[in-house]
């Protein structure tokens, strides 16, 4: 175990506390046992690290691990927390627990055999724990860390510090919520158009515009050839098929997809390319939209699908669309603040079935929402918001 020790402390070396992600302060870090999941880069390896380094006065009783670390080719994991409390050992960290291949079982020997040990883990956001070996639902609870709202980009990387509206305020109040902003940040058009390309990975701020769309596609590629085989079982053929299938997606984003012909263009059956797209949701690659007058039926197929977040937009597509940019950050900021989004009858998004949105640049009118209730236009290149008109930026002071 000694090994373990000395590859903590290296890692240790190199965390900050310069910034704090806002779910750090809303986890419940006594609980026995909880797990952070998240899309790739999104920083909960990071998170995890803050937390033994700022908050655990002891390091000698906590050990931070990764799930893939070669200690683990002849050791198990119950085996390192069964010898670690024997030593004294109080916290165990796990980083990336679903490379692990028994990991549900093992959590559940763990959370029952050894009451003294707190254990805290991180996933893929394609991790169910509820699909693992072992019942693990009312033993752990996990907690998603997303990508950076705008108002987080603009805190991380430009040392503006911002507060979060809820969207009732923001409905209520749009144009004071607006002047808030414009009042310590005189025009944040500019930094918005720079957060849809490169703003939502904490990653960016470290990295060159070239070498960041780099990192950005070896994102997206380990989630699809590590991740998902390890979690899903899947051969490298099925991880090519998926590949296909996100670049056909990606071709003409937002896709309304015909799943009788995608099946037939990357020869798949029907089912496996419906499991395909809720596997690519699951992972935070895509997201899914359905009608919300559908009820059952919306379970069979989606009607719309965005890619996850705009930067993935940029990394797997050269110049995309503004419109579909602009719709891609609303339903991305909306959901990661923890809103349901579906497409509306009338207007773009119909949002906690209570809200319609139309979402578009300055000119667009209110044509297509004319006859819904609580209806609003959400709009690019707009500084003020007046009337029902709020600025698109805006929704990203969400969370």
């Amino acid at each position: 175990m000694e090994s373990l020790f000395e590859y903590q402390e290296e890692v240790l070396e190199s965390v900050r506390d310069s910034y704090f992600r806002p779910l750090f302060y809303h986890l419940d870090w006594d609980q026995r046992m909880f797990g952070i999941t998240g899309l790739r880069g999104t920083g909960k390896t990071t998170m995890l690290l803050q937390y033994l380094k700022f908050n655990v006065p002891d390091h000698s009783q906590a050990l931070y691990v990764t799930a893939d670390h070669t200690w683990f080719y002849d050791h198990s994991l119950y085996d390192l927390a069964r010898r670690f409390t024997k030593y004294g050992g109080t916290l165990l960290l796990i980083d990336e627990i679903h490379k692990y291949p028994r990991w549900s079982r093992e959590l559940k020997n763990i959370y029952d055999g050894l009451p003294e040990l707190k254990v805290i883990f991180t996933a893929s956001s394609a991790l169910d724990i509820l699909k693992g070996e072992a019942d693990l639902s009312r033993r752990v609870l996990t907690f998603e860390l997303t990508g950076l709202s705008f108002r987080e980009y603009l805190e991380f990387d430009h040392q503006q510090k911002l507060t979060s509206v809820s969207l009732v305020d923001l409905l209520t109040h749009p144009d004071e919520n607006a002047q808030d902003v414009l009042n310590n940040l005189r025009h944040p058009l500019p930094l918005f158009r720079e957060y849809l390309q490169r703003g939502y990975f904490p990653f960016s701020k470290t990295e060159e515009p070239y070498s960041f769309r780099q990192k950005l596609n070896q994102v997206i590629n380990t989630i699809m050839e590590v991740d998902l085989q390890i979690i899903e079982d899947y051969s490298a053929a099925n991880t090519i098929k998926m590949k296909r299938l996100l670049g056909v997606i990606a071709e003409s984003a937002p896709f309304e997809p015909n799943i009788s012909k995608i099946a037939s263009r990357l020869e798949m059956g029907r089912d496996t390319v419906k499991t395909y797209l809720n596997n690519l949701e699951n992972a935070r690659l895509l997201n899914l939209l359905s009608r919300s007058t559908k009820g059952v039926a919306s379970l069979q197929k989606p009607d719309k699908i965005y890619v996850e977040n705009t930067n993935f937009s940029f990394a797997l597509k050269q110049n995309p669309n503004p419109g579909t940019l602009r719709e891609t950050f609303f339903v991305n900021q909306l959901r990661n603040a923890g809103h349901t989004v579906e497409l509306a009858p009338e207007g773009d998004f119909l949002v906690d079935k209570k809200w319609t949105f139309e979402v578009g640049g300055p000119s667009k009118d209110e044509t297509q929402i004319r006859q819904a209730e609580n209806a609003y236009l959400a709009l690019d290149e707009l500084e003020h918001a007046y009337l029902n008109r709020i600025p698109l930026w805006l929704f990203g002071f969400l969370y």
